[in-house]
Protein backbone atom coordinates (compact mmCIF):
# COMPACT_ATOMS: atom_id res chain seq x y z
CA UNK A 1 0.00 0.00 0.00
CA UNK A 2 1.35 3.31 -1.27
CA UNK A 3 2.12 5.67 1.99
CA UNK A 4 -0.59 8.15 1.01
CA UNK A 5 -3.06 5.59 0.96
CA UNK A 6 -1.96 4.20 4.60
CA UNK A 7 -2.11 7.56 6.12
CA UNK A 8 -5.96 7.93 4.55
CA UNK A 9 -7.00 4.69 5.99
CA UNK A 10 -5.16 5.65 9.02
CA UNK A 11 -7.56 9.07 9.15
CA UNK A 12 -10.43 6.86 8.86
CA UNK A 13 -10.04 4.33 11.42
CA UNK A 14 -9.87 7.38 13.78
CA UNK A 15 -13.31 6.83 13.36
CA UNK A 16 -13.91 3.86 15.21
CA UNK A 17 -13.06 5.80 18.19
CA UNK A 18 -10.31 6.47 20.50
CA UNK A 19 -7.42 8.90 22.35
CA UNK A 20 -4.82 10.38 20.33
CA UNK A 21 -1.89 7.73 20.73
CA UNK A 22 -0.38 6.23 18.59
CA UNK A 23 -0.53 2.36 19.68
CA UNK A 24 -3.93 2.96 19.06
CA UNK A 25 -4.07 4.00 15.86
CA UNK A 26 -2.05 1.66 14.85
CA UNK A 27 -3.84 -1.32 16.26
CA UNK A 28 -7.57 0.67 14.38
CA UNK A 29 -5.49 0.86 11.48
CA UNK A 30 -3.86 -2.89 10.95
CA UNK A 31 -7.16 -4.42 12.72
CA UNK A 32 -9.18 -2.96 9.30
CA UNK A 33 -6.04 -3.71 7.16
CA UNK A 34 -6.20 -7.59 8.01
CA UNK A 35 -10.17 -7.41 7.15
CA UNK A 36 -9.40 -6.03 3.87
CA UNK A 37 -7.03 -8.12 3.19
CA UNK A 38 -9.26 -11.23 3.87
CA UNK A 39 -11.94 -9.81 1.69
CA UNK A 40 -12.84 -10.77 -1.92
CA UNK A 41 -16.07 -9.90 -4.47
CA UNK A 42 -18.91 -11.99 -3.93
CA UNK A 43 -18.99 -12.90 -7.64
CA UNK A 44 -15.95 -15.02 -6.14
CA UNK A 45 -17.48 -16.29 -3.29
CA UNK A 46 -20.22 -17.71 -5.43
CA UNK A 47 -18.11 -18.87 -8.16
CA UNK A 48 -16.28 -21.16 -5.96
CA UNK A 49 -17.37 -24.61 -5.64
CA UNK A 50 -16.09 -25.04 -2.13
CA UNK A 51 -18.14 -22.58 -0.22
CA UNK A 52 -21.11 -23.75 1.07
CA UNK A 53 -24.37 -23.64 0.01
CA UNK A 54 -26.12 -21.64 2.53
CA UNK A 55 -23.39 -19.28 2.53
CA UNK A 56 -23.72 -18.46 -0.87
CA UNK A 57 -27.53 -18.08 -0.52
CA UNK A 58 -27.10 -15.41 2.32
CA UNK A 59 -24.73 -13.29 -0.09
CA UNK A 60 -26.94 -13.54 -2.97
CA UNK A 61 -29.68 -12.56 0.08
CA UNK A 62 -27.11 -9.64 1.26
CA UNK A 63 -26.72 -8.35 -2.32
CA UNK A 64 -30.86 -8.34 -3.20
CA UNK A 65 -30.99 -6.28 0.06
CA UNK A 66 -28.38 -4.37 -0.77
CA UNK A 67 -30.29 -2.85 -4.37
CA UNK A 68 -33.03 -2.70 -2.20
CA UNK A 69 -31.39 0.11 0.16
CA UNK A 70 -30.36 1.73 -2.80
CA UNK A 71 -33.37 1.85 -5.15
CA UNK A 72 -36.13 2.32 -2.70
CA UNK A 73 -34.23 3.55 0.34
CA UNK A 74 -32.18 6.40 -1.45
CA UNK A 75 -28.99 5.17 0.44
CA UNK A 76 -25.43 5.31 -1.28
CA UNK A 77 -24.76 3.18 -4.11
CA UNK A 78 -21.02 2.57 -3.86
CA UNK A 79 -18.26 -0.58 -2.96
CA UNK A 80 -19.87 -1.28 0.50
CA UNK A 81 -21.46 -4.99 0.86
CA UNK A 82 -20.48 -5.68 -2.59
CA UNK A 83 -17.03 -7.60 -0.92
CA UNK A 84 -17.50 -10.69 1.99
CA UNK A 85 -14.99 -11.61 4.40
CA UNK A 86 -14.41 -14.62 6.95
CA UNK A 87 -12.86 -13.51 9.85
CA UNK A 88 -12.68 -16.53 11.89
CA UNK A 89 -13.81 -14.70 15.16
CA UNK A 90 -17.12 -13.90 16.52
CA UNK A 91 -17.12 -10.10 16.54
CA UNK A 92 -15.38 -7.79 14.19
CA UNK A 93 -14.67 -5.37 16.87
CA UNK A 94 -14.93 -5.37 20.82
CA UNK A 95 -16.39 -1.81 22.26
CA UNK A 96 -15.59 -0.59 25.55
CA UNK A 97 -18.23 1.54 26.91
CA UNK A 98 -17.22 3.52 30.53
CA UNK A 99 -19.91 5.64 33.07
CA UNK A 100 -19.56 7.20 36.42
CA UNK A 101 -21.71 4.93 39.40
CA UNK A 102 -23.91 7.95 39.42
CA UNK A 103 -24.43 8.76 35.62
CA UNK A 104 -25.78 7.12 32.53
CA UNK A 105 -23.39 9.81 30.60
CA UNK A 106 -20.49 7.71 28.91
CA UNK A 107 -17.14 8.53 29.52
CA UNK A 108 -15.65 9.94 25.78
CA UNK A 109 -12.73 9.17 23.88
CA UNK A 110 -11.93 12.22 21.91
CA UNK A 111 -10.00 12.37 18.29
CA UNK A 112 -9.75 14.67 15.53
CA UNK A 113 -12.05 13.48 12.53
CA UNK A 114 -15.21 11.76 14.81
CA UNK A 115 -15.74 14.23 17.14
CA UNK A 116 -16.25 12.49 21.07
CA UNK A 117 -17.87 9.25 21.03
CA UNK A 118 -18.83 7.21 24.31
CA UNK A 119 -16.79 4.05 23.11
CA UNK A 120 -13.48 2.99 22.00
CA UNK A 121 -12.99 -0.15 19.56
CA UNK A 122 -10.63 -3.01 19.55
CA UNK A 123 -10.24 -5.39 17.41
CA UNK A 124 -8.67 -7.65 19.67
CA UNK A 125 -11.21 -8.89 22.79
CA UNK A 126 -7.80 -8.74 24.82
CA UNK A 127 -7.08 -5.41 24.60
CA UNK A 128 -10.79 -4.55 24.83
CA UNK A 129 -10.98 -5.76 28.65
CA UNK A 130 -7.46 -4.92 29.38
CA UNK A 131 -8.81 -1.43 28.64
CA UNK A 132 -12.20 -1.75 30.59
CA UNK A 133 -10.09 -2.82 33.60
CA UNK A 134 -8.30 0.59 32.97
CA UNK A 135 -11.43 2.06 33.07
CA UNK A 136 -12.56 0.03 36.39
CA UNK A 137 -9.53 1.04 37.98
CA UNK A 138 -10.44 4.91 38.06
CA UNK A 139 -13.51 3.52 39.67
CA UNK A 140 -16.14 4.17 36.44
CA UNK A 141 -18.16 1.09 35.72
CA UNK A 142 -17.35 -0.46 32.46
CA UNK A 143 -18.61 -3.01 29.62
CA UNK A 144 -17.03 -4.79 27.16
CA UNK A 145 -19.38 -6.16 24.09
CA UNK A 146 -18.97 -7.74 20.79
CA UNK A 147 -19.76 -5.45 17.34
CA UNK A 148 -21.02 -7.51 14.71
CA UNK A 149 -20.41 -4.00 12.14
CA UNK A 150 -19.07 -0.97 11.64
CA UNK A 151 -19.01 2.05 9.05
CA UNK A 152 -16.33 3.88 8.18
CA UNK A 153 -18.19 6.16 6.89
CA UNK A 154 -17.87 5.88 3.01
CA UNK A 155 -14.17 6.73 3.68
CA UNK A 156 -12.96 3.53 2.57
CA UNK A 157 -15.08 3.05 -0.82
CA UNK A 158 -11.71 3.82 -2.52
CA UNK A 159 -10.29 0.70 -1.11
CA UNK A 160 -13.91 -1.46 -1.76
CA UNK A 161 -15.78 0.03 1.02
CA UNK A 162 -16.89 -2.33 3.75
CA UNK A 163 -17.69 -5.79 3.13
CA UNK A 164 -20.05 -8.03 4.25
CA UNK A 165 -18.63 -10.23 7.45
CA UNK A 166 -18.94 -13.40 8.83
CA UNK A 167 -20.19 -12.03 12.02
CA UNK A 168 -23.59 -11.18 10.51
CA UNK A 169 -23.88 -12.41 7.18
CA UNK A 170 -25.80 -15.55 9.25
CA UNK A 171 -28.58 -13.48 10.72
CA UNK A 172 -31.95 -13.94 10.05
CA UNK A 173 -33.28 -12.36 6.74
CA UNK A 174 -34.96 -9.50 8.81
CA UNK A 175 -31.67 -8.55 10.91
CA UNK A 176 -29.17 -8.57 8.06
CA UNK A 177 -31.30 -5.91 6.14
CA UNK A 178 -31.55 -3.91 9.22
CA UNK A 179 -27.72 -4.04 9.84
CA UNK A 180 -27.05 -3.47 6.40
CA UNK A 181 -29.42 -0.09 5.97
CA UNK A 182 -28.29 0.84 9.46
CA UNK A 183 -24.42 0.82 8.11
CA UNK A 184 -25.22 2.21 4.76
CA UNK A 185 -26.99 5.32 6.93
CA UNK A 186 -24.18 6.10 8.16
CA UNK A 187 -22.77 6.79 5.17
CA UNK A 188 -25.11 9.63 4.34
CA UNK A 189 -24.54 11.89 6.94
CA UNK A 190 -22.46 11.84 10.57
CA UNK A 191 -22.49 14.68 12.82
CA UNK A 192 -18.96 14.59 14.81
CA UNK A 193 -19.05 13.97 18.42
CA UNK A 194 -23.20 13.67 18.83
CA UNK A 195 -23.14 9.59 19.08
CA UNK A 196 -26.78 9.52 20.19
CA UNK A 197 -27.56 11.87 16.96
CA UNK A 198 -26.40 9.16 14.97
CA UNK A 199 -27.47 5.90 16.37
CA UNK A 200 -30.48 7.13 16.69
CA UNK A 201 -31.01 7.94 13.53
CA UNK A 202 -29.33 5.05 11.90
CA UNK A 203 -31.42 3.09 13.76
CA UNK A 204 -34.69 5.00 12.30
CA UNK A 205 -33.24 3.87 9.11
CA UNK A 206 -33.14 0.31 9.63
CA UNK A 207 -36.25 -0.02 11.58
CA UNK A 208 -38.35 1.88 8.65
CA UNK A 209 -36.31 0.49 6.30
CA UNK A 210 -36.88 -3.19 8.01
CA UNK A 211 -40.38 -3.10 8.21
CA UNK A 212 -40.36 -2.03 4.49
CA UNK A 213 -38.43 -4.71 3.27
CA UNK A 214 -40.54 -7.25 4.90
CA UNK A 215 -43.45 -6.06 3.50
CA UNK A 216 -42.15 -6.53 0.11
CA UNK A 217 -39.66 -8.49 -0.42
CA UNK A 218 -39.55 -11.23 2.23
CA UNK A 219 -41.07 -14.82 2.46
CA UNK A 220 -44.29 -15.20 5.12
CA UNK A 221 -41.53 -17.15 7.36
CA UNK A 222 -39.00 -15.08 7.46
CA UNK A 223 -41.66 -12.35 8.41
CA UNK A 224 -43.24 -14.56 10.57
CA UNK A 225 -39.98 -15.24 12.34
CA UNK A 226 -38.52 -11.46 12.62
CA UNK A 227 -42.13 -10.47 14.34
CA UNK A 228 -41.26 -12.97 17.27
CA UNK A 229 -38.13 -12.17 17.97
CA UNK A 230 -38.80 -8.00 17.17
CA UNK A 231 -41.74 -8.20 19.90
CA UNK A 232 -39.34 -9.51 22.09
CA UNK A 233 -36.77 -7.01 21.32
CA UNK A 234 -39.44 -4.18 21.59
CA UNK A 235 -40.43 -5.52 24.97
CA UNK A 236 -36.89 -5.43 26.31
CA UNK A 237 -36.06 -1.92 25.38
CA UNK A 238 -39.44 -0.84 26.82
CA UNK A 239 -38.38 -2.61 30.09
CA UNK A 240 -34.73 -0.95 29.66
CA UNK A 241 -35.77 2.81 29.07
CA UNK A 242 -37.95 2.36 31.77
CA UNK A 243 -34.87 1.37 33.64
CA UNK A 244 -32.96 4.12 32.46
CA UNK A 245 -35.29 6.41 33.20
CA UNK A 246 -35.48 4.64 37.10
CA UNK A 247 -32.11 5.08 37.35
CA UNK A 248 -31.50 9.21 36.71
CA UNK A 249 -33.98 9.40 39.02
CA UNK A 250 -31.82 8.16 41.34
CA UNK A 251 -28.93 10.07 40.09
CA UNK A 252 -30.89 13.04 39.73
CA UNK A 253 -32.74 12.90 43.22
CA UNK A 254 -32.36 15.01 46.40
CA UNK A 255 -30.39 12.58 48.25
CA UNK A 256 -28.13 12.74 45.35
CA UNK A 257 -28.11 16.96 45.48
CA UNK A 258 -27.42 16.28 48.91
CA UNK A 259 -24.40 14.10 48.84
CA UNK A 260 -26.16 10.93 50.49
CA UNK A 261 -24.61 8.21 48.71
CA UNK A 262 -26.22 5.43 50.78
CA UNK A 263 -29.77 6.36 50.10
CA UNK A 264 -29.32 6.72 46.16
CA UNK A 265 -26.98 3.02 46.31
CA UNK A 266 -30.52 1.89 47.54
CA UNK A 267 -32.55 3.53 45.15
CA UNK A 268 -30.04 2.06 42.28
CA UNK A 269 -30.04 -0.98 43.81
CA UNK A 270 -33.73 -1.11 43.72
CA UNK A 271 -34.30 -0.07 40.02
CA UNK A 272 -31.84 -2.66 38.75
CA UNK A 273 -33.23 -5.75 41.14
CA UNK A 274 -36.58 -4.63 39.82
CA UNK A 275 -35.11 -4.86 36.00
CA UNK A 276 -33.83 -8.38 36.77
CA UNK A 277 -37.13 -9.46 38.11
CA UNK A 278 -39.04 -8.16 35.59
CA UNK A 279 -36.60 -9.59 33.19
CA UNK A 280 -37.20 -13.19 34.05
CA UNK A 281 -40.55 -12.51 34.22
CA UNK A 282 -40.33 -11.47 30.21
CA UNK A 283 -37.93 -14.09 29.75
CA UNK A 284 -39.82 -17.20 30.89
CA UNK A 285 -42.76 -16.03 28.60
CA UNK A 286 -40.84 -15.87 25.32
CA UNK A 287 -40.38 -18.84 23.16
CA UNK A 288 -38.05 -20.59 20.46
CA UNK A 289 -34.16 -20.41 19.58
CA UNK A 290 -33.76 -16.90 21.33
CA UNK A 291 -35.44 -16.55 24.52
CA UNK A 292 -32.14 -15.79 25.75
CA UNK A 293 -30.80 -13.71 23.71
CA UNK A 294 -30.43 -10.72 26.35
CA UNK A 295 -29.04 -12.87 29.24
CA UNK A 296 -25.65 -12.00 28.37
CA UNK A 297 -26.48 -8.18 28.64
CA UNK A 298 -28.71 -8.65 31.48
CA UNK A 299 -26.25 -10.52 33.68
CA UNK A 300 -23.37 -7.60 33.09
CA UNK A 301 -25.97 -4.64 33.14
CA UNK A 302 -24.78 -1.26 34.85
CA UNK A 303 -24.57 2.59 33.85
CA UNK A 304 -22.35 1.93 31.25
CA UNK A 305 -24.66 -1.00 29.36
CA UNK A 306 -27.48 1.33 29.41
CA UNK A 307 -25.75 4.49 28.65
CA UNK A 308 -24.64 2.94 25.56
CA UNK A 309 -28.28 1.13 24.69
CA UNK A 310 -29.86 5.00 25.69
CA UNK A 311 -27.64 6.44 22.11
CA UNK A 312 -29.07 3.77 19.95
CA UNK A 313 -32.67 4.51 21.27
CA UNK A 314 -33.50 7.85 22.81
CA UNK A 315 -33.92 9.87 19.59
CA UNK A 316 -35.24 7.31 17.26
CA UNK A 317 -38.88 8.16 17.60
CA UNK A 318 -38.05 11.73 16.73
CA UNK A 319 -36.47 10.87 13.66
CA UNK A 320 -39.60 7.85 12.55
CA UNK A 321 -41.31 11.32 12.96
CA UNK A 322 -39.80 13.34 10.89
CA UNK A 323 -40.13 10.70 8.06
CA UNK A 324 -43.94 10.60 8.44
CA UNK A 325 -43.81 15.06 8.63
CA UNK A 326 -41.44 14.61 5.30
CA UNK A 327 -44.27 12.53 3.53
CA UNK A 328 -42.29 9.32 3.42
CA UNK A 329 -40.19 10.62 1.29
CA UNK A 330 -36.52 9.55 1.55
CA UNK A 331 -34.77 12.05 -0.13
CA UNK A 332 -36.37 14.59 1.57
CA UNK A 333 -36.29 13.08 5.09
CA UNK A 334 -31.99 12.73 4.37
CA UNK A 335 -32.10 16.12 3.09
CA UNK A 336 -34.09 17.52 6.63
CA UNK A 337 -32.13 15.20 8.72
CA UNK A 338 -28.73 17.02 7.41
CA UNK A 339 -30.71 20.28 7.53
CA UNK A 340 -30.65 19.43 11.43
CA UNK A 341 -27.62 17.49 11.92
CA UNK A 342 -25.70 20.89 10.75
CA UNK A 343 -27.33 23.26 13.54
CA UNK A 344 -24.85 24.39 15.95
CA UNK A 345 -25.34 22.55 19.38
CA UNK A 346 -27.10 19.02 20.50
CA UNK A 347 -29.94 21.17 22.13
CA UNK A 348 -30.99 22.84 18.89
CA UNK A 349 -30.77 19.50 17.20
CA UNK A 350 -32.59 17.56 19.63
CA UNK A 351 -35.62 20.76 19.95
CA UNK A 352 -35.78 20.37 16.15
CA UNK A 353 -36.37 16.55 16.17
CA UNK A 354 -38.93 17.21 19.68
CA UNK A 355 -41.16 19.78 16.85
CA UNK A 356 -41.13 17.04 14.25
CA UNK A 357 -42.79 14.60 17.19
CA UNK A 358 -44.91 17.58 18.33
CA UNK A 359 -46.48 18.32 14.94
CA UNK A 360 -46.86 14.50 13.95
CA UNK A 361 -48.64 14.18 17.39
CA UNK A 362 -50.80 17.19 16.98
CA UNK A 363 -51.70 15.76 13.38
CA UNK A 364 -52.59 12.72 14.93
CA UNK A 365 -54.75 14.32 17.38
CA UNK A 366 -56.40 15.99 14.65
CA UNK A 367 -57.30 13.25 12.33
CA UNK A 368 -58.69 11.19 15.30
CA UNK A 369 -61.02 14.00 15.91
CA UNK A 370 -62.14 13.91 12.40
CA UNK A 371 -62.01 9.89 11.93
CA UNK A 372 -64.42 10.11 14.95
CA UNK A 373 -67.34 11.64 13.14
CA UNK A 374 -65.86 15.24 14.50
CA UNK A 375 -66.73 18.36 11.58
CA UNK A 376 -63.96 18.57 10.10
CA UNK A 377 -62.68 21.81 7.87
Amino acid sequence: MRPARALTLAAALLLLGGCADLGYYWQSASGHLGILRVAKPVPEWLADPAVSAPLKAKLELAQRIRRFAVNELALPDNPSYTSYADLHRPAAVWNVVAAPPYSLTLKNWCFPVAGCVGYRGYYDEAAARAEAEAQRAKGLETAVYPVPAYSTLGWMNWAGGDPLLSTFIGYPEGELARIVFHELAHQVLYVPGDIVFNESYATAVERIGGAMWLQREASEAARSEYARFDAQRQQFRALALETRRALNRAYESAEAKAGDWPAVDAMKKAAMDAFRERYAMLRAQWQGPRQGAYDLWVARANNATFGAQGAYDDLVPGFEALFVRESRNWPRFYKEVRRIAALPTMEERRNALQTATGILQTNSRHGDNDNNGGHGA
